[in-house]
């Protein structure tokens, strides 16, 4: 089934079953989404409707972009962050809440052409840093189309 990964059951914690599910998400440090781990779409959107502010819109465009970019992504949200790939358990992408930006993760970034901006103290990673409406769509579909054809890291 696309999108979940084969085999493995999503887990409900605990704490999240606790939660309502009319409850607000929690947020952690710098407003990331605390999202409980699972395999497909239904909790990157959950993640992504949890952004605080302008970085849900940013969450949205990211999220359709890679969609039209790859057909039949797969998508999970481990380490409260959402996680892309094209196969189950092995990620090109993710991206993560900070306070003033939302931080894009290529895990294979070094070999992207132009190379992404952000240094990582792993050789290959690269980061790629979206402010308030700073955005280059077309850049990052490029990236994405590259990054996918990469052979993706397994997490």
């Amino acid at each position: 089934m696309a999108g979940k990964r084969s085999g493995a059951p999503t887990k409900v914690t605990k704490k999240a079953a606790a939660r309502p599910a009319s409850a607000k998400p929690v947020l952690l440090s710098g407003g990331n989404p605390q999202i409980p781990k699972g395999y497909g779409d239904a909790p990157v959107q959950a993640y992504i409707a949890a952004m605080p502010g302008w970085k849900s819109d940013v969450g949205r465009r990211l999220d359709a972009i890679i969609e039209r970019t790859v057909p039949g992504v797969r998508k999970a949200v481990k380490w409260n962050s959402p996680f892309y790939g094209v196969e189950d358990g092995v990620w090109f992408l993710s991206f993560h809440v900070f306070a003033r930006y939302v931080k894009v993760t290529f895990f294979r970034g070094t070999s992207l052409n132009p190379v992404p901006p952000g240094k990582s103290k792993h050789p290959e990673v690269r980061y790629l840093d979206i402010y308030e409406d700073q955005l280059d769509e077309t850049q990052f579909a490029d990236w994405v189309k590259q990054a996918a054809a990469l052979p993706g890291e397994r997490l």
